[in-house]
């Protein structure tokens, strides 16, 4: 769904080919899978027999990626890919992923998904030490590391090993070398990794399964918390050196939100988990209407699940405008709420004269979910009564999500009967969070992080945290030695 409250996190792809072939266009078509995970900038990274061709920049994947880019890139047996919602770090060309380093023992490009607790610590480590960075990305401070210690060590996946007893937080990554791809994945299993193979021999890797459909890869098998994947000319390998160091907590989020609702994550389908999701929330939040639906699109799967459980017929409330970039995309407040009037329309005939069940995926601020309300009650319903599939957001998420603030969460500041009110409804009720476990079910998953929810976080919190945490931290610095 479009809104200005919650950002992805970002997109992470690699292909690994038999021999040379135009894997730039096998990493387009990936990207543009995964787009929904991060709107900002993206980028690719072609190797051909040890030379890297690559080409980043701020912007949709389609808008990037035109055919002359494609063809400047070249062929080659290997290939790297990110979209860029940046959680940490401003948005510009500087901190656009794969992040390429040049070391004594090679090149490396780095895509990573994620967010590290400790990022500040060691980056001011690093400094301190005379490392150089260029951007304000953690992921630098990721790449800076695995150099680091691949200096002292025989192979890349040795030194992504070594580099992992240091990185704390969420971070799933895709490491290429002059002669393998590497793909790992922290010990908490915070956000998900799998892979799978070409009809061809490709070995294909991305956040989501739905990147491996788009590019006619079978799925083999999520990466497990914790484990490093080596793709090279003789196989595939993994090391599990640091699985089961630490309880499985896959981002619960990424059921309800981020993930598309075609992918499948660690054995349980996203859209079967949001219609759950809206099973819960009629059995809770029963009320006597005349139609139930979504807001496109996240909001759609919640309120099939509602619409079935409660036996209110569901409708088509809105159609949505596919050619306009997400709403948090638009600079200033007045851009924001005129692009939800363009990228949201009521359908008058489903909801005039009618009581209306609005199901949405998440609600953090209220302000897009008031301004949807409002185009209802204008469209003609008689009532509206929201009800969100997520439980009320209580607390910052420090492990790609860009919610690093108590500020910005209506939720700590105001009752449910207070919110309701807020955002114009008639009725307001959210998913109980001792529900959750009930979207993606225990014998697949060991567990989940719904720190967001609950509180309860997995890691230590961060020294500083938010999206422009470096650059405060640099300024503050900059400040003291005047």
């Amino acid at each position: 769904m479009m809104k200005n409250e919650i950002h992805e996190e970002c997109g992470v792809f690699g292909v690994f080919a038999p021999e040379s072939s135009p894997v730039a266009s096998t990493a387009y078509y990936g990207l543009f899978a995964l787009q929904h995970r991060g709107q900002e900038s993206c980028g690719i990274v072609v190797n051909d027999d040890g030379v890297f061709s690559y080409y980043k920049d701020v912007g949709l994947v389609n808008d990037v990626f035109t055919p002359d880019v494609l063809k400047n890139l070249g062929n080659g047996n290997m290939a790297v890919g990110h979209t860029r919602y940046g959680t940490t770090g401003n948005n510009d060309r500087l901190n656009s992923q794969p992040v390429v380093v040049n070391h004594i023992k090679g090149k490396m490009a780095v895509s990573h998904n994620g967010n590290l607790v400790n990022s500040y610590e060691l980056r001011r480590e690093l400094e301190l030490k005379g490392s150089i960075f260029h951007t304000t990305s953690d992921t630098e401070v990721i790449a800076y590391i695995i150099t680091r210690e691949r200096i002292n060590t025989s192979s890349v996946e040795e030194a992504l090993s070594n580099a992992m007893d240091s990185l704390e937080g969420a971070y799933s990554l895709v490491i290429m070398s002059p002669s393998k791809i590497i793909a790992a994945r922290d010990p908490h299993g915070f956000r998900p990794l799998c892979y799978g193979q070409t009809e061809d021999g490709a070995y294909i890797i991305a956040s989501e399964s739905c990147a491996l459909d788009a590019v006619g890869a079978k799925f083999i098998r999520d990466l497990d918390p914790g484990e490093i994947l080596v793709f090279e000319k003789s196989g595939v390998r993994s090391l599990r050196d640091h699985c089961g160091k630490e309880p499985h907590k896959i981002c619960i989020f990424e059921y309800i939100y981020f993930a598309r609702p075609d992918s499948v994550i660690e054995g349980q389908s996203v859209h079967n988990a949001r219609v759950k999701a809206g099973a819960c929330l009629a059995m809770e939040h029963p009320v006597q209407a005349d139609v139930v639906i979504g807001v496109p699109d996240s909001g759609l799967d919640a309120a099939i699940g509602y619409a079935r459980q409660s036996g209110i017929p569901y409708g088509i409330g809105f159609i949505k405008n596919k050619y306009i970039g997400r709403t948090f995309i638009a600079p200033g407040q007045k851009v924001r709420e005129d692009k939800v009037k363009i990228k949201l329309n009521p359908i008058s005939e489903t909801v005039k004269g009618k009581r209306v069940v609005l199901v949405d995926d998440s609600i953090v601020r209220g302000t897009t979910c008031a301004r949807i309300v409002k185009l209802l009650r204008e469209a003609g319903a008689t009532e509206v009564h929201m009800r969100s599939s997520a439980p009320p957001f209580l607390n910052p998420c420090y492990y790609g999500t860009d919610i690093d603030s108590r500020d910005m969460l209506i939720a700590c500041n105001h009752s449910i009967e207070e919110i309701k009110d807020i955002i114009g409804a008639d009725s307001l009720g959210y998913l109980n969070v001792e529900h959750l476990p009930m979207l993606i079910g225990t014998s697949e998953c060991e567990g989940y992080c719904d720190a967001c929810f609950s509180g309860k976080y997995p890691t230590r919190e961060p020294i500083a945290a938010g999206k422009n945490r470096f650059e405060r931290k640099l300024s503050e610095r900059a400040k003291e030695d005047e």
